[in-house]
């Protein structure tokens, strides 16, 4: 017996409600991100990528925001490419200086293990404290290594990727808080550079996962992207965060990837800035908005 033959009225039909569905679950998405974000009393940016689905999850994404520690991560990046060019070696001593100490009021374990320097550190001890502690010393220690900030915002290009800005030190960022808005990233950017390691990562599998590693290990950011998240979800991120002046906060930051149930990894780029809400709030924002849309692309991906 053949098959009944559907009209075209009714397969247009079918159609545009299907569309019709579709739309509202996008719209609420951006509409919840929204409304999550005005709890920050300040600028919020956002940004998502998941393959294979469309999350309409954009918020200011193509505007810059001030990265502070945020920057680390290609940092990590652009040392670990210089380790595969044989340029360096992780397990190579790198010279402590004195004229690498940074502020007291800035982040440092290795400063304060060694508060005159002068000591050789190994160059994956650098590495892990500067992406999994956010250690300042470390960071500039890297930066130093590699020629210059430049050097690392030039990395960046080379992948194709703009809207990333490597300009200073923590030192100077320490000294000279004005100077904050130049190291900034759009969101976008940010989702791209994690997308690019997720997906076809410029490292070899082993540096990879050995950044993935630390940035899974980190704590930095444990009130921040995955506090909300189901438990037992791996997340590997990347934390900044500014100082408070003129009564509000310039930076709050946490970007990362999310592993699904499914295997796939969502990049996210959340971003807090000029913000006059307390710390608490700012990271509740950051936890609200990365709860809403990892439940929302588990609930596209099991879908019928």
């Amino acid at each position: 017996m053949r098959p009944a033959r559907l009209s075209p009225i009714f397969v247009l039909s079918v159609t545009l409600t299907s569309v019709a569905l579709a739309i509202p679950a996008h719209g609420q998405l951006s509409t919840e991100i929204a409304r999550i974000a005005a709890q920050a009393h300040g600028r919020v940016g956002v940004a998502c990528s998941l393959p294979g689905q469309i999350l309409d999850c954009n918020l200011r994404a193509n505007e810059p925001f001030p990265m502070q520690s945020v920057y680390k991560l290609p940092i990590a990046m652009a040392i670990l490419h210089a380790v595969e060019q044989r340029r360096l070696r992780l397990d190579q001593n790198i010279r402590f200086l004195p004229s690498d100490l940074i502020s007291p009021d800035q982040y440092s374990p290795l400063r304060d293990a060694h508060p005159h320097g002068n000591v050789d550190v190994p160059l994956e001890d650098l590495l892990r404290l500067a992406v999994s502690e956010s250690d300042g010393v470390a960071s500039d220690i890297l930066i130093r290594t590699l020629g210059g900030p430049g050097a690392v915002d030039a990395y960046v290009r080379s992948h194709g990727i703009g809207g990333v800005h490597i300009v200073d030190t923590e030192k100077v960022l320490g000294r000279e808080v004005k100077l904050e808005d130049r190291d900034s990233a759009e969101p976008r950017a940010l989702v791209a550079l994690l997308r690019l390691l997720a997906d076809r990562s410029p490292l070899t599998p082993e540096h990879t996962q050995l950044l993935l590693g630390w940035m899974t290990a980190s704590h930095t950011g444990d009130h921040r992207i995955k506090a909300l998240l189901p438990s037992g979800t791996v997340v590997a991120d990347k934390t900044g965060t500014s100082g408070t002046g003129r009564n509000f906060t310039n930076a709050t930051n946490d970007v990362g990837l999310i592993t699904l149930p499914d295997g796939r990894r969502l990049a996210l780029a959340v971003m807090v800035s000029d913000s006059a809400a307390p710390a608490a709030v700012r990271e509740q924002v950051i936890g609200q908005i990365s709860q809403a849309i990892d439940a929302a692309a588990q609930r596209q991906s099991t879908a019928p």
